[in-house]
């Protein structure tokens, strides 16, 4: 629970202040006053104005300190010069949360960021639920109450709730229901998030009897740590549908203007999506069928799609999404297909999709779709309608919502077209039948209903903890600290590696030919030779790795081919001379397993194709420590090259265990050492028995202290 005691005053408050109230229509405090009275709230209202002892024909309070002790919800509408006074006098009155409509108290060394910072000290010192600065306010329909300044009709009774960083948009989506006859349980604009977060509002929705459904739209988080833990629990409860904004270049720049707040970087966001069962929408318009899809419909038991259409095209189209969408369409079984034949004309298609013909009426569309929903082979069932003369949409809409009743499996619908279709669509809509306007996102909605499902159906996974030597790894990042390092050297590396039981290859360094020659002696040929300079992180780019050296004279000749290359590649490069090093096994594939930090979530987790192709294939995986098992598991099967790994034309598959305990170990190292920023396996030379991690790299953060390990 969050550490804000008065969350349900937020929500369900008891009274209301609207502190600002004003008697001038257009006025934000006169919106406000008059969507509590139009929505039916029926807790008491107290208008806070000065100068009249009227509003709306409510009793106006002078001021602040005239306000009852202990009022549940206050929301201020003063000017920005007035708030932090407000504050003041909402903290003595005891106050148990505040909608802050006021903004203006975000910018940076101005006086309105210390409005801000003072605005948010009392409200935590008072145990104040905090909403804004600059929130839209608001919204519960199980209580009628309507503390916004958003203009239009109290929405419908529903359970989504919708939680937004934009107030434009929660003002849109207010508008997109009314049009579509949908529904809100509760509607909230975090503001800038002075203080009460996406985790505050996560962690009291799930909890929420009156929401079935949670819908969101960010910026930016506010502790990406706070948020993968809170999420967790909130997606095991209910589905939680976001779309994230400042993804792009453009986007991101214009994030930060708009809220002050750094947008975290796409592969983290989607990767804390993913691992907490968060499902991402691409688009507001997705966001909502979403939320249709899942605020009324049951969850599919499998991912077997049945299509029934009165028009191939759009049925042909449906096909084509399917299975990018992770949906299969299988035939229907014999009884389904006996009855279908005896129902529709001869000319119709029975073989998923089914076409009913252009001709088809609501009882044949009836017939036809129990058929399908009668079948223990479909899980699924989408409806595409093209209005004609034997079929309209009202009709259709009509038989379809009691046809879906009548079912325990999810059915959506497809009305094309547009003004002929709009009846039929606001029909279903209310009554929680999913309907689009193409088939193709209706397939894709069908395919996320049972993403959801299938993230349901995983088992809790505990966190791995590998046996490493902290003492030792500790010894290490000292040694660097030392010598004035932030990116450690090679065999300063291996040492590090070595301290986790990581797998690495012999190495010796060498300072001159002859030692090169005597070490790889000492090793056994083949051996390669590498570059040993601090300042050069790829040394294949400078031709400084030379492999499958066979015997003394390759090798020092070698030695001296790449330390004389690299002091003539530039005289700023300390040669400190080559590391002579086993070679892997012939049949090795090259991976690569690394992490850095991000800005809001911490450690994340890099694997993918290795070696020199990695920046240009991009064949990559992301998530954030730390991983489990699983995780690892489903790392490795992402990446595009996995068949690669599991074996092609008769090649042995990889060691994927040993594979896996290398991702664990480095999400382990992450979590273990704060002060490393990045750390890089490439390669990792992984073949049916072992993965060898050649060549690691670790960056250090400058600014911070060596962290004290037990």
């Amino acid at each position: 629970m969050p550490h804000y005691v008065n969350m349900s005053s937020l929500f369900r408050p008891e009274s209301v202040a609207v502190v600002g109230a004003s008697a001038a229509a257009g006025k934000v405090g006169h919106i406000v006053t008059a969507n509590l009275l139009a929505g039916g709230y029926r807790g008491k209202i107290f208008p806070v104005n000065p100068h009249c002892r009227e509003i709306l024909g409510l009793e106006v309070v002078p001021n602040v300190s005239q306000l009852p002790l202990s009022v549940d919800l206050a929301v201020v509408c003063v000017p920005p010069s007035a708030a932090v006074e407000v504050m003041e006098g909402l903290s003595q009155r005891r106050a148990k949360a505040c909608v802050m409509i006021t903004g203006g108290c975000t910018e940076n060394g101005t006086p309105g960021h210390k409005r801000q910072k003072r605005i948010v000290q009392l409200a935590e010192q008072h145990r104040m639920a905090l909403l804004g600065p600059s929130s839209l306010g608001v919204l519960n329909t199980a209580i009628g109450l309507n503390a916004t300044f958003a203009r239009g009709p109290m929405p419908r009774r529903g359970n989504i709730a919708f939680f937004s960083q934009s107030g434009a948009l929660c003002a849109g989506m207010l508008e997109w229901a009314e049009s579509r006859g949908a529904g809100f349980s509760s509607l909230i604009n975090l503001g800038v998030k002075g203080l009460l977060s996406e985790n505050d509002i996560l962690d009291y929705l799930q909890d929420d009897p009156e929401t079935e459904v949670i819908l969101g739209y960010l910026e930016s988080f506010s502790d990406g740590a706070a948020f993968l833990r809170t999420a967790d629990l909130a997606c095991r409860k209910k589905p939680v549908l976001l779309i994230k904004g400042g993804c792009s270049a453009a986007g991101s720049k214009a994030a930060s203007s708009h809220t002050g707040a750094l947008s975290g970087s796409r592969q983290a966001y989607r990767a804390a999506f993913g691992q907490c069962g968060v499902i991402e929408a691409r688009s507001m318009e997705e966001l909502f069928e979403l939320g249709m899809c899942f605020s009324a419909q049951p969850a599919p038991s499998g991912p077997n799609l049945a299509v029934l259409t009165n028009s191939g095209g759009p049925g042909i189209l449906a096909a084509d999404t399917a299975e990018a969408a992770g949906l299969n369409m299988p035939y229907p079984d014999k009884a389904a297909i006996e009855g279908l034949r005896r129902i529709l004309p001869p000319s119709s298609g029975f073989y998923n999709p089914v076409d009913i013909m252009a001709d088809a009426d609501v009882d044949r569309m009836v017939e036809a779709l129990r058929l399908l929903l009668a079948d223990d082979r479909m899980q699924i069932a989408l409806v595409i309608i093209t209005p004609s003369a034997t079929l309209s949409s009202a009709d259709a809409a009509q038989a379809l919502i009691q046809t879906a009743k009548d079912s325990d499996k999810p059915v959506l619908a497809c009305l094309l077209g547009e003004s002929n279709v709009q009846e039929g669509r606001r029909l279903l809509t209310a009554a929680g039948v999913p309907c689009f306007d193409f088939p193709e996102p209706a397939v894709r909605a069908a395919g996320r209903m049972w993403e959801r499902r299938r993230m349901l159906d995983r088992p809790w996974a505990a966190e791995v903890c590998f046996r490493r030597d902290l003492g030792k790894a500790t010894q290490v990042i000292a040694k660097a600290r030392e010598q004035g390092l932030n990116v450690l050297p090679e065999f300063l590396s291996q040492d590090f590696a070595r301290a986790y039981e990581l797998n690495v290859p012999q190495t010796i360094l060498a300072r001159t030919s002859d030692e090169a020659a005597q070490a790889a002696s000492k090793i056994g040929y083949p051996v390669a030779l590498k570059l040993a300079s601090p300042q050069v992180v790829h040394k294949s780019d400078l031709g400084g790795v030379v492999l499958n050296l066979a015997d003394a004279v390759s090798v020092r000749r070698a030695f001296l081919d790449i330390t004389s290359r690299i002091t003539r590649a530039g005289s700023d490069i300390h040669v400190t001379g080559c590391l002579v090093q086993a070679m892997a096994p012939p049949e090795s594939k090259e991976v690569i397993v690394g992490f850095q930090r991000d800005e809001q979530f911490g450690p994340m987790l890099m694997f993918g194709l290795g070696g020199v192709y990695v920046e240009t294939l991009r064949d990559v995986s992301f998530r954030l420590a730390p991983l489990t098992l699983q995780d690892a598991a489903e790392m490795i099967r992402e990446v595009r090259s996995y068949p690669l790994l599991k074996g092609v034309r008769g090649e042995q598959p990889v060691d994927f265990k040993s594979l896996e305990d290398v991702l664990l170990t480095m999400s382990q190292i992450a979590m273990d050492f704060p002060e490393i920023m990045e750390a890089e396996l490439n390669p990792v030379l992984v073949s049916k028995s072992s993965a060898l991690a050649v060549d690691m790299r670790i960056s250090l953060d400058a600014e911070k202290k060596i962290t004290q390990q037990a």
